[in-house]
Order: C-alpha cells, then structure tokens, then sequence
C-alpha cells in the first residue's frame, strides 16, 4: 500500500483514497455521509474553508479529516 501524504485532494480522490472498493460515486458519498455525521469534523472543515462548494480538500483540512477519522 502507498504511503498517504498530507497534501491537497480533489474530494473524489480523497473519497477513492478512503474507500477504494466502491465506485467514484459511492466513495464520494461515503465519506460525505462521514463528514456530516461528524458534528466536530464538520465544523472543523467549515473553519478552514472559503467555499463550501470547493471541489478541493486543502492540505490544512486533508489533515483535520486524518486527525479525526484516522489515516486511510
């Protein structure tokens, strides 16, 4: 298995990165499904961005996604 690096993720590859077994789309909507039923990642990724339509995770919230569900 690779090595994960902190580094800025589209959130499909993110997703595909967490969840490599499923589709494109079920990765995206599984770790989207993490997200919300986080309220503390949640917020965290809510501080950190500009845009909550970003089609982008920057490395400063690839890193709190680490920190809270664990390395992928």
């Amino acid at each position: 298995m690779k090595e994960f690096h902190i580094r800025a993720y589209g959130r499909t590859e993110l997703a595909q990165v967490y969840s490599p077994d499923l589709s494109s789309k079920g990765a995206y909507n599984r770790l989207m499904a993490w997200i919300h039923f986080n309220p503390e990642l949640t917020a965290r990724l809510q501080q950190l961005s500009n845009n909550p339509r970003s089609r982008i995770f920057t490395p400063a919230q690839v890193q709190a996604i680490v920190d809270i569900l664990g390395e992928p």
